[in-house]
């Protein structure tokens, strides 16, 4: 069942859980979307051999040099294949990788020119899109910021369960 359909189901349950469940439904729905709209970004300029999870990826790692499983515990791609998107990622050109010397079962990975170029297009779209919610009055910088707030709030309330559970 998705969340969408799980906002209706519960009848009689108190306002407070409805609207956790529409949040929860939001943050999907709007994951899916940005995937889109990078989807449709990358169509428009002829960029068809990078996904949108390639492309975050790509955003994401910008000039650093990280290891797989960092990007994997920063939990940007859930429901992705980390290993084989980097995999791709350095066969196309788009990433360098090397082993780390001091765990040889790590590799360390880092852009490549043409990974820097897909990271531009990204955060140029993301700065567009910044500037876009500002001009049209969808959102303000108290606005942002206190989405931002309650947001780290709620990750770190999920991050305390998960300890617990374990």
């Amino acid at each position: 069942m998705s969340l969408q359909n799980a906002v209706a189901s519960p009848a009689g349950a108190p306002d407070h859980v409805a609207e956790y469940l529409e949040s929860l439904a939001l943050v999907e729905r709007l994951h899916r979307l940005l995937l889109d709209v990078l989807k449709d970004e990358f169509e428009r300029l002829g960029v068809i051999e990078v996904n949108p999870v390639q492309a975050l990826l790509l955003f994401n790692v910008g000039d650093a040099e990280v290891t797989a499983g960092e990007l994997k515990s920063r939990g940007y791609y859930q429901g992705s294949n980390v290993s084989y998107n980097l995999k791709k990622l350095v066969e196309l050109g788009y990433m360098h990788h090397k082993r780390c010397e001091i765990d040889r079962r790590a590799v360390r990975v880092r852009l490549t020119k043409k990974g820097q170029r897909i990271h531009e297009l990204v955060s140029g779209l993301f700065a567009r899109h910044a500037d876009g919610l500002r001009a049209r009055g969808v959102l303000d910088d108290g606005t942002i910021g206190q989405i931002n707030f309650t947001l780290r709030r709620v990750e770190r309330f999920w991050t305390d369960q998960i300890r617990y559970i374990y």
